[in-house]
């Protein structure tokens, strides 16, 4: 990457940056009911709207979590279609099943129940129901939706994805293995109901590596150069929120405070890194889901510590500042940045997480992966220091093993 590559893309970032304040920001409302999810559909007919579509996944479905909203719809006269086929690494195909339902039924406004997946699909099936006259693979990339969508509540069953708060969704073409994310602001729920009883007995799986996905969204949110103050707040509250209670949930599936707080560490995340975007870890992530279909949060949790490491001296600093934060002391800042990586790997050990995708990565397949990060981080992506394609290419063999 020549001199002038760089200067342009910091030229583009900056534009962004100094477009941002003009730009329809906004959070979801926060929900919050005595009975949970069952008390939701009176809140959706109250809001004047009558049929709506469940956007939930197959294992969430088996295991009756929908059902305590479902039955609250027959209570009190909303029409529910489900749509439940909704998997990991979500894809077109399933998007256009799921418009389907929304369309056959009348629906009216969308629920996501789930993790990123469920809500990603749920988006984008928002989007297209706005733009039926665009296809998906036309809405890639910044401000291509640009229409106000159904009213949608998203409800997550992991602390970790964020996105009930995000303008993001990201989708996979089956046909192709490109992974690529959607990005407007009408992607933003209008509500979030965090509800930690639905997170209660995760697979310690789950938790750890949808914990870490939280993690990194707010690390490279902080270390990005895109930050506000309101993201650099949220940024350092989740980190904290996370290292307090990441493991404590992980070791003890019913501690429900460790829960509630992970759920709004998540949220926090999720504010923090739909503002200030987030980096290398994530355009590298994307493409081994959309390759090898590994999970996101598993991905970012391996990824992490490695780019981190990449960034060296440019990000000590403000690793330095989270090292505090989380009551790791060193002498100087850049011991400190690298105490905190070091606690991020140690976390990631303790958890049971691999440090290397043994036996995932193809070496074929690496100079396409190379390709398709590079144009998902470059120019968008605010990161501290740039890699170029051969940075790409030395990270994808380190993280092979």
């Amino acid at each position: 990457m020549n001199i002038f590559q760089k200067a342009g893309y910091r030229f583009f970032q900056k534009a962004i940056y100094a477009a941002s304040p003009f730009l329809p920001w906004r959070q979801p409302k926060l929900l919050k009911f005595d009975g949970g999810i069952k008390d939701l559909p009176a809140f959706i007919k109250d809001s004047g709207h009558n049929s709506v579509l469940l956007v939930v996944g197959p294992t969430i479905s088996k295991l009756g979590m929908a059902k305590p909203f479902t039955d609250g719809c027959a209570e009190v006269g909303v029409t529910c279609a489900v749509y439940d086929k909704v998997m990991p690494n979500p894809t077109i195909d399933a998007v256009e099943e799921a418009l389907e339902v929304y369309k056959a039924n009348g629906c009216d406004c969308i629920v996501a129940l789930g993790g990123g997946s469920s809500m990603d699909c749920a988006k984008i099936v928002g989007a297209r129901v706005v733009r039926p006259k665009k296809s998906v693979a036309k809405m890639k990339g910044l401000l291509k939706v640009r229409k106000r969508m159904p009213m949608m509540v998203a409800i997550p069953t992991t602390a970790g994805t964020g996105s009930e708060t995000t303008l993001a969704a990201v989708i996979s073409n089956s046909a192709t293995h490109e992974k690529y994310a959607v990005n407007d602001h009408a992607l933003i729920p209008e509500y979030a109901l965090l509800d930690a009883s639905l997170t209660l007995g995760l697979p310690p799986h789950v938790t750890s590596t949808t914990g870490m996905d939280a993690l990194t969204h707010a690390i490279e949110a902080y270390i990005g150069k895109s930050n506000t103050k309101e993201t650099k707040t949220m940024a350092e509250k989740a980190v904290k929120l996370i290292f307090d209670n990441l493991l404590k949930a992980y070791r003890d599936g019913s501690d429900f405070e460790a829960r509630e707080n992970m759920l709004t560490a998540s949220y926090y995340a999720g504010v923090a890194f739909t503002r200030a975007y987030v980096g290398y870890v994530h355009a590298i992530a994307h493409t081994l889901g959309g390759f090898y279909h590994t999970p996101h949060g598993l991905a970012n949790s391996v990824i992490l510590p490695e780019v981190l490491e990449f960034y060296g001296d440019a990000v000590y600093k403000k690793l330095a500042r989270l090292a505090d934060i989380v009551g790791i002391n060193a002498d100087t800042e850049e011991a400190k940045a690298k105490a905190f990586v070091k606690a991020i790997r140690d976390m990631n050990r303790d958890m049971d997480i691999p440090d290397k995708f043994v036996g995932v990565i193809k070496d074929e397949d690496i100079p396409l992966m190379v390709e398709r990060a590079y144009a998902e981080a470059h120019p968008l992506y605010p990161v501290p220091k740039f890699m170029s394609k051969k940075d790409l290419a030395d990270m994808y063999a380190k993280l092979k093993g």
